[in-house]
């Protein structure tokens, strides 16, 4: 009897042990795929400002952190090739703070630029935080890249004039609304593009009717129904994650979780992505 007892109890234990060991190999997975292999994310927005034909697509990709998902970024480049976006737009943390090689990302702005002349940036805290960042941000524009720095211009669909603004990263204390915004005219759809989404927190008011962001990386690591546990300048349990937020009547706020990882090389439940954000006008 005690034989079985102990056979038994040794069974359990083995079980128990098996349990654990298929358990850390499932997390281990998940933070190899969601680390390592990108998603496409898919937004719609529409609006009565434009004509109920009108359309734009944009294609947004951040906090690359100089991350390579295949050899040059080509697997990044054939989704690009794929969606044939009517502008590309890239929203700060192209490097790392500690980047020293920046061909990674000069590489990928290059390539960019090569499949869509209409591609966009703005300044990200690593970016100001980076002895290299007037070379970098020199080189971008040498391959063609668009900065909007505490600026905007206009992007035209159809016969539809969107505004499209850019200020350089607020988390840093970079940015500049009344420059950005001077030129923008505001009878047309203006999408502001900010690195940090504390943007709309610092400035409630400002005239935009969609802020794209990134910054946050979705507070790259996540748990089952609590969400992010920590993100840039939020601390623990913050405000601004990912996805869409409201602002009031037609006007957004969307964060992109990005593509790379800063500090911990890892995430987990917040797979990698690339966005396709879709305005339509209202009929």
């Amino acid at each position: 009897m005690k034989r079985m007892t102990k056979l038994k109890n040794r069974i359990k234990r083995s079980m128990i042990v098996i349990a654990l060991l298929l358990a850390i190999l499932s997390i281990m997975l998940k933070v190899y795929l969601d680390t390592n292999i990108f998603k496409l994310n898919k937004e719609q927005f529409t609006s009565t400002k434009l004509e109920a034909s009108s359309e734009l697509t944009i294609l947004q990709i951040t906090d690359v952190h100089s991350r390579s998902f295949g050899e040059g970024n080509s697997e990044v480049l054939e989704k690009v090739k794929e969606l044939e976006a009517d502008i590309i737009v890239l929203t700060g943390d192209l490097i790392d703070r500690k980047t020293k090689d920046l061909d990674i990302a000069l590489h990928l702005a290059e390539e960019l630029v090569e499949i869509n002349p209409d591609t966009y940036f703005v300044t990200g805290n690593h970016e100001h935080e980076n002895p290299g960042k007037d070379v970098f941000l020199t080189e971008l524009e040498n391959r063609g890249v668009h900065l909007l720095r505490n600026e905007s211009t206009q992007v035209e669909k159809d016969g539809q004039l969107f505004n499209l603004v850019g200020v350089n990263d607020v988390s840093t204390s970079h940015e500049s609304m009344s420059l950005a915004f001077a030129e923008a005219d505001p009878q047309n759809y203006t999408i502001l593009l900010s690195h940090a989404p504390s943007v709309v927190q610092k400035y409630p008011d400002v005239k935009a009717d969609l802020v794209l962001s990134g910054h946050t990386h979705g507070g790259q690591v996540r748990m089952p129904f609590i969400g992010a546990l920590i993100a840039p300048d939020e601390g623990l349990f913050p405000e601004l994650q990912e996805g869409v937020y409201p602002l009031g009547a037609e006007r957004y706020l969307y964060i992109d979780s990005g593509l790379g990882t800063s500090g911990l090389p890892v995430r987990f439940l917040n797979q990698s992505q690339v966005s396709l954000i879709t305005i339509q006008g209202e009929g």
